[in-house]
């Protein structure tokens, strides 16, 4: 067995136990046994709904959106060629943040729940279009990144108008909370609102690895080994761009996990840009959950926000890679 498919392996162990300590940890102490009878509907009934309905999506969606930051971030940075990269550089995130406090706003979370996460999902759709559209007429990467900063530049500039005009200190609070990111009192609906947006991203990035490794030494080189340059870049761009954008609209915005992800996995597994997609995921899911296990640590006042703790733990990594970025640059 060689070394990355050993370390893969050890990646999805860690991922399993991981998940299995969050689906034990909450309010209601379970055990393991109550918890795996739980699972399949066999344990008492206000047990079986604790973790089918409440704890059970909590992990899935966890793992699903640190997957989706993670290979977006490893994508995008192989792409970019650019090890700073990452989903907040396409301006998604903040697109997706615009259509949520829209939708916080004109009190439509009232009627149903589930407008914001759509209204979420709106946002980040009308920024992948730009993306698209600009990919198609230009192969720049540095106009891809102008694109994507102008984008999430306006977007915010329409979240701090909405919060400016709000109507009221609760509205504003909603949206504060909203954008700090939560993976709290998240249902199957959630789940099955953003897996199919996920899912379609991860499946417009498949099999870009090669693409990846080719365009590492150049773009003329990948395109005498018959990489389709343009082509790759709109498959990763837009993929990225749809998976992030419904991460954001199920759990808000979660930050510099997939900046911080590819850089660990390169330490860690392989230096190859289309090697470090498939553990950047695991690896993705795998840290987004332990950050979740850290929203649970019990404190004086209010619940630690899911997009706080990963930006505790990603801001100093992201000071430690740009050190590093210019310490190999000299």
């Amino acid at each position: 067995m060689n070394k990355y498919l050993f370390r893969n392996i050890l990646l999805v162990l860690a991922l399993i136990v991981v998940s299995i300590a969050s689906l034990l940890i909450g309010r209601t102490e379970i055990d393991v046994i109550t918890v795996l009878k739980a699972l399949f509907g066999v344990a008492d009934e206000p047990i079986n709904l604790i973790i089918q309905e409440l704890r059970l999506p909590r992990v899935l969606l966890g793992i699903l959106i640190g997957a989706a930051l993670g290979i977006s971030g490893a994508a995008l940075q192989g792409v970019l060629r650019n090890p700073l990269a990452d989903p907040g550089v396409i301006g998604v995130s903040a697109s997706a943040a615009l259509g949520a406090v829209i939708a916080i706003h004109l009190g439509l979370q009232l009627i149903w729940s589930l407008f914001i996460p759509l209204f979420a999902m709106g946002g980040a759709l009308v920024a992948t279009f730009i993306l698209l559209y600009v990919s198609m007429r230009e192969s720049s990467v540095l106009t891809l990144i102008l694109v994507g900063i102008g984008i999430s530049s306006l977007a915010m500039a329409g979240v701090s108008l909405v919060m400016n005009i709000a109507p009221s200190p609760m509205s504003i609070r909603d949206m504060i909370m909203w954008m700090l990111g939560s993976l709290e009192n998240r249902t199957m609906t959630d789940l099955m609102l953003a897996t199919p947006f996920i899912l379609f991203g991860w499946i417009m990035m498949i099999n870009v690895g090669q693409g990846l490794n080719a365009l590492s030494v150049g773009e003329e080189t990948a395109q005498t080994m018959g990489i389709n340059v343009t082509m790759l870049k709109l498959r990763i761009v837009v993929g990225s761009a749809i998976s992030v954008g419904a991460a954001v609209a199920a759990c808000g915005s979660i930050g510099f996990i997939g900046l911080v992800v590819p850089h660990m996995v390169r330490g860690m597994i392989t230096n190859n840009p289309g090697d470090v997609l498939l553990p950047s995921a695991i690896m993705g899911g795998l840290l987004l959950t332990l950050a979740d296990l850290a929203t649970r640590i019990p404190t004086s006042g209010a619940t630690l926000q899911l997009g706080v703790v990963t930006s505790l733990i990603g801001a100093p990594a992201f000071l430690f890679i740009v050190y590093n970025t210019r310490k190999s640059m000299r």
